[in-house]
């Protein structure tokens, strides 16, 4: 019967191995090829590393789970977009491919995401009530999140007005990162929920549930590291075979592989009901995106033999600020730690708009109307400002996995 359950598993780890047959030997396929083998490889140990680090919960505790969990959860996304920084130390043209990645999936997680789960979890709300909700809600813990991801948004201002990201800026990221593992590592730790093939490896016997939740680490990087270089390779060569633009499949396509396991467990929380985690699991994604991801660039730049900043030029400053913009939107819709459904479709609606409206003209519109908006939520909830901006900085007796309300209704 555990057999049957663990099925998935052996998909997943079987689905990888084409890729690392070909990185090893070093046979070199075509670039559609290799971009569907390597890119189904990425997907496939993104969700190894997704069970694994669910099942890890049961015999990790406290603050080390959360510091684990944190960097394991990052690193399909962070392998592609950190091979681009550091190739562009030696290959300008690879900072453009590194802006493209990290804004993308920057993008990609709030303005589809955010959105796609909390009208999910108003729909199964209303279908399980009977009644129109509104409004997710989170848990009070959350605004320590909610607070670090604000100021990490107010300080993404200085990439776009600078036109680079410095390594002082990185290193401050960085730090600010270690501060929020530590700030949320003091939240009082709850029984893990697992579910699908994580539940099945957490009623494992102790000895061989952690024998098999350590390999599948230990595989899964293996597999995410040996293909993110020849993805990320491929990516741009088909983009020149096909004559697609490359910095969009750098841009949309790399971030939908390697955050695809992350969308899908936030859809399942609220599929289930659990609006609320579901969006404070991508929260926490975001704060990372904008400290740990950011902040690891300009040094992945210089060790691949850049100078001390990784320089933008026009687009990607356009990026970065329509990126900025953006995330202070979200973060002021969420100021009152309740989710309205207007704001779920107004970022789902201008993260499409972005597509049907291409250009620097267009780019430039979209981050005016992004900044309105905020200004608007940022007014209505100014109570909220200052403390979600304490937030981080304040001692919490809530613990973070509390009971929360989800919904609110009409």
């Amino acid at each position: 019967m555990i057999v049957n359950r663990l099925k998935p598993i052996g998909l997943c780890a079987g689905l990888t191995l084409p890729a690392l047959v070909l990185r090893f030997s070093g046979t070199e396929p075509g670039a559609v090829a290799g971009l569907l083998l390597f890119g189904l490889a990425v997907v496939a140990a993104s969700f190894l590393l997704a069970w694994a680090a669910e099942a890890a919960q049961v015999d990790i505790a406290g603050g080390l789970a959360i510091a684990v969990l944190s960097v394991i959860a990052v690193l399909p996304e962070y392998a592609v977009d950190l091979y681009f920084a550091y190739a562009a130390g030696s290959n300008p043209e690879y900072v453009a491919y590194a802006a493209a990645n990290m804004t993308g999936s920057n993008r990609l997680l709030l303005g589809l995401g955010w959105s796609a789960v909390v009208l999910i979890g108003l729909a199964v709300a209303k279908k399980r009530g009977g009644v129109a909700v509104r409004e997710l809600i989170l848990a009070s813990p959350y605004r320590v999140e909610l607070g670090f991801l604000a100021i990490a948004s107010i300080v993404a201002f200085v990439i776009p007005a600078t036109g680079q990201i410095s390594l002082v800026l990185g290193f401050a990221l960085l730090g600010f990162f270690v501060f929020y593992l530590w700030k949320v590592s003091r939240a009082e730790p709850g029984e893990p929920e697992l579910t699908g093939p994580a539940a099945t490896l957490g009623s494992l016997p102790r000895r061989p549930r952690r024998i098999l939740v350590t390999a599948l680490f230990v595989f899964a990087a293996v597999v995410i590291l040996a293909s993110a270089e020849p993805f990320a390779h491929n990516l741009i060569s088909v983009g020149t075979e096909l004559g697609i633009d490359r910095f969009l499949l750098v841009q949309w396509l790399a971030p939908l592989a390697s955050e695809a396991p992350e969308f899908i467990v936030a859809i399942l929380f609220a599929l289930r009901g659990k609006g609320g985690a579901a969006i404070g699991t991508l929260l926490a994604s975001k704060v990372n995106q904008w400290t740990l991801l950011v902040g690891s660039l300009p040094i992945a730049h210089l060790l691949g033999g850049g100078g001390g900043a990784l320089r933008l030029d026009a687009r990607q400053i356009e990026e970065f600020l329509l990126t900025a913009t953006q995330t202070l939107l979200g973060v002021a819709a969420l100021l009152a730690l309740r989710f309205p459904r207007w704001a779920a479709w107004t970022l789902l609606g201008l993260f499409a708009a972005q597509f049907a409206l291409p250009g620097q003209t267009a780019r430039y519109f979209l981050c005016g109307v992004y900044a309105l908006i905020a200004l608007v939520a940022l007014i209505r909830n100014r109570r909220h400002v200052l403390p979600t901006l304490a937030a981080p900085f304040l001692r919490s007796a809530a613990g973070k996995n509390e009971a929360r309300p989800s919904v609110v209704r009409r």
